[in-house]
């Protein structure tokens, strides 16, 4: 369990956060230049290895652990109508995904990932942000604390996603706030709005940045997010204190760290960006948070399933950089 030293949520900018050890990394980069391969020929893959050497401070990282985090929360903000599915969806998808039936319970059996599904009081959903902040200051930190205190410290990558009716709404009203722009941009369908329904979620969206306007970058978490955005803020710092790389999912859980780098950029430095999503808004939002998502398969589903994908990719990268021959161990010429 790991407790966050915050008794505001403006502290965040003051949180002593491990740093990248470059030595590592440099050590990880002259191994792939001894490598039975071309220099740079397996692209990311490198670059992947390299940043994982980096976090876990050793020259040949490993995944034996590898744990994912979905967070699920409900949304006030669903009483001006933006999504067509009611809340109840949200503690049905998670008895689904704690029976084992929902994608991402396959994805992470196939990428050897230990799932846990966090539920955070379901029946109390947050308020509308139109009318006042979603969520008051403690209400945030206690979310964050639940997020952060759902870290395994024991592992060697986070994955992180969620579930929430309306808070593809709440994302985009993140960004918004986080990025600026207009609301329209960061629109998208969710969870199967029409064009009527995305037109109302852009006004909503638009009608609760402007009243919020003003606040920190910290202070726009609690009053336009929820409490499974705010818990995904926790376990992010959480896994950078133990040093622990994160794999964010995709426009949802990305939105909901907009705050955090709004706030703090390098407090995402360990972060990496699982997938694009076919939202429209994410693809903006990665390239303001300067990180390139690893797939793009046109998925939009959220419950962390691009990260457990995404985790096969690392998994490759490793076991390239640890298992391939060098050009002498294999008694090949070498450049």
């Amino acid at each position: 369990m790991t407790a966050l030293p915050l008794k505001r949520l403006d502290d965040v900018a003051a949180l002593d956060l491990p740093g990248f050890d470059t030595e590592a990394a440099r050590a990880a980069e002259a191994r792939q230049m001894t490598l039975t391969k071309p220099p740079a020929s397996l692209g990311r893959l490198e670059d992947l290895a390299a940043f994982m050497a980096g976090w876990r401070g050793v020259a040949q990282p490993r995944i034996d652990k590898a744990q994912a985090l979905v967070f699920a929360g409900n949304h006030g903000i669903c009483a001006r109508g933006v999504n067509p599915f009611p809340q109840e969806v949200t503690a049905q998808m998670v008895a689904n995904f704690k029976a084992g039936g929902a994608a991402i319970n396959q994805l992470c059996r196939v990428a050897g990932a230990d799932l846990e599904v966090v539920a955070l009081e379901l029946d109390l959903p947050t308020a509308d942000f139109t009318a006042g902040p979603a969520m008051t200051e403690a209400e945030t930190l206690e979310a964050m604390a639940t997020g952060a205190a759902a870290v395994d410290t024991g592992a060697d990558i986070l994955l992180l996603g969620e579930m929430g009716i309306g808070n593809s709404t709440v994302a985009a009203a993140l960004a918004l706030g986080a990025f600026g722009g207009n609301a329209q941009g960061w629109v998208g369908r969710g969870t199967g709005s029409d064009a009527d329904g995305m037109s109302l979620k852009a006004r909503v969206i638009a009608e609760g940045v402007a009243l919020h306007d003003g606040l920190s970058a910290m202070g726009k978490l609690a009053a336009l997010g929820g409490r499974e955005q705010a818990a995904i803020c926790g376990a992010v710092l959480a896994a950078r204190m133990a040093r622990i790389p994160v794999m964010l999912d995709g426009f949802i859980c990305s939105a909901s760290v907009a705050p955090l780098f709004a706030a703090r950029p390098e407090a995402l430095d360990h972060c990496l960006i699982a997938h694009r999503s076919a939202e429209p808004g994410h693809r903006q939002l990665a390239e303001k948070m300067g990180k390139a998502p690893l797939l793009d398969l046109g998925m939009a589903l959220g419950e962390g399933s691009g990260a457990a994908l995404a985790l096969t990719v690392l998994r490759g990268a490793l076991a390239c950089h640890n298992g391939m021959a060098t050009f002498a161990e294999a008694g090949v010429a070498g450049a």
